[in-house]
């Protein structure tokens, strides 16, 4: 079970980065916004990029959680850009900080983590060999973590779902291709 306090200075950080980029906010900020003080603050987090790390996992648990198994590729897309969609202007803080990289890595477990559900499903007990299926995995990863972070790079000004949505669309029957292919070469 997670203190109280410990929340607290969570979501103290999470209303600061709304307010203001990453490089503005020091332990005292977060400490007196949730009325906690600083010996609370380390006794729970070495320093502010580890309260970071600590969020980004957190909300990508959370999101993953509420959204349950994705069904199909749309959906994978659109759950990791949830967390940048819910908090827009914090992530853009976060995109543009020097602690970026946490960022990146806590999108990526996230990518991976909805196409593994996504490919339970989808995939299933298909018969292709598990270095395939894992280049299957690995490639939609990327896909997913590539056009979000494009989307946050070009300063989130698009519909990302309706992308998401359209390429689908343009990419409809690729993996069962890939499948396929899989198959034959297992033959």
């Amino acid at each position: 079970m997670t203190s109280p306090a410990k929340e607290a200075v969570k979501a103290s950080f999470l209303r600061l980065l709304e307010e203001r980029p990453l490089r503005e906010i020091t332990v005292k900020d977060i400490v007196q916004h949730c009325g906690v003080n600083r010996n609370t603050f380390y006794y729970h987090f070495k320093d502010i990029p580890s309260l970071l790390e600590e969020l980004v996992m957190d909300e990508a648990d959370r999101i993953i959680a509420a959204q349950g198994p994705a069904a199909s590729l749309a959906d994978c897309l659109e759950t990791a850009a949830r967390f940048a969609q819910e908090h827009r202007q914090a992530v853009l803080h976060i995109s543009q900080s020097a602690h970026r990289d946490l960022f990146e890595r806590g999108l990526l477990d996230v990518c991976r983590r909805v196409v593994e559900d996504y490919a339970a499903a989808a995939i299933g007990s298909v018969p292709i060999p598990p270095p395939d299926r894992a280049v299957i995995i690995r490639f939609y990863q990327c896909e997913c973590f590539g056009q979000i972070m494009a989307w946050l790079n070009d300063g989130m000004r698009y519909d990302v779902g309706q992308q998401f949505r359209r390429l689908c669309y343009l990419g409809e029957g690729m993996t069962e291709r890939m499948l396929r292919r899989a198959m034959e070469a297992e033959a």
